[in-house]
């Protein structure tokens, strides 16, 4: 099980999108998530100028919306980033079919592009941290916690708002990355970091302790302010 590797800079956004922009140069599979110190990673790594042509876009969860909802991921991640683009492929969860049928479309997407029924290794997964220590929508004591069949699942109930169903990658798929990083920042995450990182024993009450990839690298980059329990 690999344990985290903190990192504490001045901008962890721009790293992460100089992250990316190197990941899409070698061709490779990212997934991207939801929230606003994303979405200022998403444009720095649009202002880049870097080649995204052979890049594949995912997804880690999504809320159960349409995609020009203001509560979508993929519309978030749209405007600051792939809509300025031209990525290879981007691989949208479909928020409007509703958490049960959306999962399992996003799986047989998975299936198709990677083949085989075993669980999917994607080179670079992006995370945020909820001020609860959830990461995708797996939220503390969620039921899709426990999933070890599903590589996708639906999450009728999420633990914190907005309160609509969700679209999620299980901890199987998360566990199953290359190279898995956390982006967080901001004081308000402090205290999450700590129980997720800290060094206590992973558990269902902080759900992103429990994402430890098998053989990838695992990166948590963080503020000042949010590494402050650490």
């Amino acid at each position: 099980m690999t344990e985290p590797q903190i990192e504490v800079l001045d901008d962890p956004s721009a790293a992460v999108g100089e992250l990316m922009a190197d990941a899409a140069g070698q061709g490779k599979h990212i997934v991207l998530t939801g929230g606003s110190t994303p979405r200022a990673a998403y444009e720095h790594a649009a202002g880049l100028g870097a080649d995204w042509s052979r890049a594949t876009f995912w997804f880690g969860d999504e809320r159960c919306v349409p995609p020009d909802h203001e509560q979508s991921n993929f519309g978030m991640a749209d405007k600051a980033l792939l809509s300025k683009i031209e990525p290879a492929a981007v691989h949208r969860m479909q928020g409007e079919l509703g958490p049960a049928e959306g999962a399992a479309d996003y799986e047989r997407q998975l299936r198709t592009v990677f083949g085989g029924d075993g669980v999917p290794s994607l080179d670079l997964i992006l995370l945020g941290l909820g001020p609860d220590a959830h990461c995708a929508s797996l939220f503390p004591g969620e039921p899709a916690l426990a999933e070890t069949e599903r590589i996708v699942t639906g999450v009728e109930v999420p633990g914190m708002a907005p309160l609509v169903p969700r679209i999620t990658f299980t901890l199987p798929l998360l566990n199953a990355g290359t190279e898995v990083v956390f982006l967080v920042a901001g004081e308000e995450k402090a205290e999450a970091v700590g129980r997720a990182f800290g060094g206590l024993r992973p558990g269902p009450d902080a759900p992103s302790s429990l994402v430890r990839p098998g053989s990838g690298s695992l990166r948590v980059l963080l503020d000042q302010a949010a590494a402050a329990h650490l």
